[in-house]
């Protein structure tokens, strides 16, 4: 299983709140619910936010 409870941190110690990602980086009410629940997300997302946030695959999800 995937969780994203890391995104959530990395996005605190960032300064960015879920508003900015829908706003001004454009990512979807929908993809944030995903990650909010820890359903699927494609790859491509993933490789968005951590664009956006500065950061490696790592400070967003983890396996379990």
């Amino acid at each position: 299983m995937i969780k994203y409870d890391r995104l959530w941190i990395t996005m605190k110690e960032r300064g960015i709140t879920q508003y900015e990602l829908y706003e001004k980086y454009h990512i979807s009410h929908s993809l944030l619910d995903k990650l909010r629940h820890n359903k699927n997300v494609q790859v491509k997302s993933i490789d968005k936010l951590c664009n956006i946030l500065h950061c490696n695959v790592e400070d967003i999800m983890e396996h379990y």
